[in-house]
């Protein structure tokens, strides 16, 4: 596996479902949390999906100038950390707006922050992380952004300033 290369279960392009206005989704390959009733369970392996050329990802996202922003999405990108920590500085870099669903819980990943580097650029190169894993007990059609009522749209700059959990949508 080159260096430079995310292993990644699909690109959605022209997205209005996965954040705020237009945006390509990057789908990470590889989940371990394993959420019942998943809707992509195709992408918990992370032998599958295929190896892309990273800086081609971020000269795709710049060369689309109607995009409101770019989600990393699963899979889980956390646990590809090193590989989107590196496509989240280069677009932030841009100013690109980024969104990162997860998982984890906004805690968990300050933890694992605490010893994972990457998981730290992760966190403070992105807008919005939507946490937390599906919970088919708590889905609601109706939620914004998210399938189960568990899951929180935080605004991760006012979150970090704060101390406190903001969130972007209720």
């Amino acid at each position: 596996m080159s260096n430079n290369e995310i292993r990644l279960a699909g690109i959605a392009q022209n997205s209005l479902v996965n954040g705020h206005g237009l945006r390509k989704v990057f789908f990470s390959q590889g989940c371990n949390h394993h959420c019942k009733n998943c809707f992509n369970p195709s992408t918990w392996s992370f032998d599958g999906g295929k190896m892309i050329n990273m800086d081609s990802l971020v000269q795709q996202v710049l060369d689309e100038p109607f995009l409101d922003g770019v989600t990393f999405s699963g899979g889980d990108p956390f646990q590809q950390p090193d590989k989107f920590a590196y496509l989240a500085k280069k677009l932030k870099e841009n100013n690109i707006n980024i969104w990162i669903y997860t998982g984890y819980t906004f805690e968990e990943l300050l933890e694992l922050a605490k010893t994972n580097e990457s998981i730290d650029e992760m966190i403070h190169n992105c807008d919005v992380i939507v946490d937390g894993p599906f919970v088919q007990d708590l889905y609601d059609p109706k939620l914004l952004f998210r399938g189960s009522s568990n899951q929180r749209i935080i605004d991760v700059k006012k979150t970090l300033e704060t101390k406190s959990i903001i969130k972007l949508i209720e």
